[in-house]
């Protein structure tokens, strides 16, 4: 890895930001000043800057605050990608766990910690999903029923039991739904059963991550160490 690339991933700042911080001096590689920034570093290295060791973190996990108009991919020769609403600084090797429609907006995790997207995601253990949407069409009561026993959305099987619940009934509705699954559109099939149109759809959270609210739309953070402990005692991925 490059120096300057590691600098950056150690949380120094943008790649010119850290190119400025070698040229200044302050960067040793094992004992040694360094101020080229296409120096590669080997694994037991020891990078310093100012005196103080230059670690980083592995593993990262950041909080997006999806908007519209970008897909929940890495690469795409045509269509922006959620990656690049990340900084600088954040590891190249992120991905998004689980997808969210190019129109859907809300909680995006991402991270480059497999097993711990694998345990969010496995069919088996059913991690509560929130959306709120916006739907055209009346949303009535009886509908809080077929989402809990479960709506036949053209799959083998039905849904599993979904929670809804009715924040504005009318030719507009307003809805928050909590589902346990994670199939193809699922949200915008669920109410295509019941004869309705979801006309905006923002994910609220995700298991125990919850949007931070304060996050503009396209904005993102790293996850607190709460957080992240919050999602593998959960999930059991710190117990396997």
């Amino acid at each position: 890895m490059r120096l300057d690339k590691y600098l950056c991933e150690a949380g120094y700042g943008t790649r010119s930001e850290v190119k400025k911080l070698l040229r200044s001096g302050v960067v040793t590689v094992n004992g040694e000043k360094i101020t080229k920034p296409e120096t590669k570093i080997q694994e037991g290295d020891r990078v310093c800057a100012a005196g103080k060791e230059a670690a980083f973190s592995k593993v990262e996990y950041w909080m997006l605050h999806k908007p519209a108009g970008y897909i929940s991919a890495t690469e795409d020769k045509k269509l922006d990608t959620v990656l690049e609403l990340l900084p600088e600084n954040a590891r190249s090797d992120l991905f998004p766990v689980g997808r969210l429609d190019r129109d859907t907006e809300g909680l995006l995790l991402l991270t480059n910690d497999g097993k711990l997207a694998h345990y969010l995601l496995s069919p088996k253990r059913h991690v509560d999903k929130t959306y709120y949407a916006r739907i055209a069409g009346q949303v009535e009561p009886e509908h809080v029923q077929a989402f809990f026993e479960g709506l036949d959305i053209g799959d083998e099987k039905k849904t599993l039991p979904a929670d809804l619940h009715i924040l504005q009934s009318g030719p507009e509705s307003e809805i928050e739904v909590t589902i346990r699954e994670g199939r193809y559109h699922q949200v915008k099939r669920m109410f295509e059963a019941i004869g309705c149109e979801v006309t905006y759809l923002k994910r609220l959270s995700m298991g125990s991550l919850k949007l931070d609210e304060s996050l503009k739309c396209g904005a993102c953070r790293p996850l607190t160490e709460t957080e992240i402990r919050n999602l593998k005692e959960e999930t059991g991925c710190w117990m396997e």
